[in-house]
């Protein structure tokens, strides 16, 4: 029911404001993005017209339908990206969350892209991406050596059975060592339904949350 759209993302406003006033920083301090994989088209409609600037989706080609559909808002892509398909997501997104490799920066090389850099936090879990620490540094002077990419900062998804503080006081410290190399990429991109507010509380600047206001997903096709 569109009223409980309303209701849900009125709340997560109020809990990301709150989460900010509490770490001592404004309320637009923190950029939300909605995160809308599976969900349909009308949805993401609706929400825009509730003022959602942001949103995030992580398959193509869902990704490239939902931004035509919706143009007027700055779309992120937060999902792992395969090699073969850079160029023709660099076309639609504005920003894109997890680059992770050598090889995907090339591919991505002539691109007017925003981009940041996935931490691995754990190490464990297979198909989450994510380069190591030590690869943050290369990795980011490959981006800069592009001259097209505008390195943003860094991502990070926290483990399933770690405490999120600790997780994200990890990508903090991953924070730090981008912007020893590129000292404008400042932003954090961490948090989800379950941990924005710890993510806030340890410096995100962008929190990724789906459930949370769009409700259940659609099943995929």
């Amino acid at each position: 029911m569109p009223e409980r759209l309303e209701s849900r993302l009125a709340e997560v406003r109020e809990r990301v404001a709150a989460a900010a006033r509490g770490a001592g920083r404004a309320p637009d301090d923190v950029t939300l993005i909605v995160v809308t994989k599976f969900q349909p088209v009308d949805l993401v409609q609706r929400l825009r017209a509730l003022g959602v600037a942001d949103f995030g989706e992580n398959r193509h080609p869902e990704a490239r339908d939902k931004a035509a559909a919706v143009p007027d808002a700055a779309w992120h892509f937060i999902g792992q990206l395969q090699t073969n398909k850079a160029r023709q997501v660099a076309r639609y997104v504005d920003a894109l969350h997890s680059v992770d490799r050598a090889d995907l920066v090339h591919a991505l090389r002539d691109a007017d892209l925003d981009v940041l850099l996935q931490v691995d936090l754990d190490g464990d879990t297979p198909g989450r991406g994510g380069a190591a620490p030590p690869e943050l540094g290369p990795l980011a002077e490959a981006v800069l050596a592009t001259g097209h990419l505008r390195l943003r900062g860094v991502m990070a998804v926290a483990p399933r059975d770690e405490e999120p503080a600790r997780a994200f006081a990890r990508l903090e410290a991953a924070s730090d060592q981008v912007r020893r190399v590129a000292p404008d990429a400042s932003w954090i991109s961490a948090g989800m339904s379950g941990d924005y507010e710890a993510a806030i509380a340890a410096g995100a600047t962008h929190v990724r949350v789906g459930a949370a206001i769009t409700g259940p997903r659609s099943t995929p096709g």
